[in-house]
């Protein structure tokens, strides 16, 4: 039995809340947002690295073209007739008198000559097939001389080669030659001449009929500018070439015979081709080879018309028409400066401000004169990212007319560098 009095009552106790643990929950809060932040940092870094480079861009500061400074020359040109000049390969000198077809006399036998030798080629100093006087063709010569024609002595079976035949059509102008040399290529004087005409229409000479291979006839015609086409082409012909060079030849039945063309020899002439009769007056066809710069260059040129009672009078105003053409041309013609070695042709502008330029390698010169336009073209192939200092990297040319162009290398200046990793991730925008 219990007391009353002495009794307890007794209470729940509660247990002392249990120690918390030091979590490990903040730290990987932070380190997980340190992660995504450095991956964040990463892929910023990585992303401007994943695309190429664009390619160095080239902008071209070279003009198009450049005209050579200094007053263009004036031709001292004849009064009367006409004449033309001109430079094979680099242009033309100008003209006078028009553009109206005119007889051009014994000048038609360059045209003769160049479809000869394009029919029967011949090199250098080679004679080439033979050919013989028929009695009909050697009996054509008293009548012939009596009327004055310009003629080589001829025989009944006598054999020229062809190289003969065109001595004999080219020194002495003959004209009894020229026909002997038509029915021999096309079987008939009328023959030949159409390939005569065909020829001058292939060459684009316009203004040019031809009548006869001889140029007795009158009706043969045409003008000073389309001769110099015809001698610009046959002065190609390197036996054309040699042959109106000499001034005699010894030839079968004629013996020793000399070149009309008295200038031959003289201020660098070298050919062509004279001609007088009285429709026509004093013609002549010329070339002449000046020095420009150590060069050899060939003028070709043309003078028609001029006045004269005969033959010997109207090639002696002819020859003093044409020596002052020669001599100005002379003159004029020099190897001129278009570019000097370092002259800057192009900038190269590289990714992140990285540069460089392109200039040219060495001196660039041309055959011309003051007032001429010279054409450049520059070629620069793709830009790598790394060019080197002073690598050959492209080209430029420099040409007047439609001849031979010059052309040089073309070199980088400083160095061309492709930025750095640090600098692309620096300026990745």
């Amino acid at each position: 039995m219990f007391d009353s009095a002495t009794t307890q009552v007794l209470r729940p106790v509660r247990p002392d809340p249990p120690k918390r643990r030091r979590g490990r929950g903040p730290w990987l809060l932070v380190s997980g947002l340190l992660a995504v932040l450095l991956g964040a940092a990463v892929l910023f870094a990585v992303a401007p690295l994943r695309h190429p480079l664009p390619a160095p861009e080239v902008t071209r500061t070279l003009p198009a073209s450049v005209v050579i400074p200094g007053k263009a020359p004036v031709m001292p040109w004849p009064a009367t007739g006409q004449a033309a000049l001109t430079v094979p390969g680099v242009g033309s000198l100008g003209a006078s008198g028009g553009s109206r077809p005119v007889p051009i006399a014994s000048v038609t036998k360059v045209m003769t000559a160049y479809v000869i030798l394009t029919e029967h080629p011949l090199k250098r100093g080679e004679h080439g097939p033979k050919l013989t006087v028929s009695a009909a063709q050697a009996a054509a010569y008293p009548e012939e001389a009596a009327r004055g024609e310009s003629l080589v002595r001829v025989v009944a079976g006598a054999v020229f080669t062809e190289r003969e035949a065109l001595q004999a059509v080219l020194l002495p102008s003959a004209n009894n030659m020229a026909r002997i040399l038509a029915a021999w290529d096309a079987g008939s004087i009328e023959a030949f001449v159409d390939k005569m005409n065909d020829t001058a229409a292939a060459l684009g000479m316009k203004n040019t009929t031809y009548t006869d291979p001889s140029g007795l006839d009158p009706g043969t015609v045409s003008t000073a500018v389309d001769q110099v086409i015809l001698a610009r082409e046959a002065m190609r012909l390197p036996a054309f070439a040699e042959i109106v060079a000499q001034k005699s030849a010894t030839l079968p039945v004629a013996g020793v015979v000399k070149n009309y063309n008295s200038l031959v020899g003289r201020d660098g002439v070298v050919g062509i081709k004279t001609g007088s009769t009285d429709e026509a007056g004093g013609c002549l066809v010329f070339a002449a080879v000046v020095k420009a710069g150590g060069r050899k260059v060939t003028v070709v040129g043309a003078v028609l018309g001029q006045p004269g009672a005969n033959t010997p009078v109207q090639l002696d105003r002819v020859f003093k028409a044409t020596r002052p053409l020669v001599r100005a041309a002379a003159a004029a013609i020099a190897l001129r400066p278009v570019l000097r070695a370092g002259d800057q042709v192009a900038t190269v502008h590289g990714p992140l401000g990285a540069g460089t330029t392109i200039h040219a390698a060495k001196d660039v010169s041309v055959v011309a004169w003051p007032g001429m336009r010279v054409r450049l073209r520059v070629e620069i192939p793709t830009v790598p990212g790394r060019l080197p200092a002073g690598s050959e990297h492209g080209r430029v040319t420099a040409a007047t007319g439609a001849g031979e162009p010059v052309v040089t290398a073309l070199r980088s200046g400083a160095q061309l560098e492709p930025p750095s990793v640090w600098d692309r991730i620096l300026h990745h925008r």
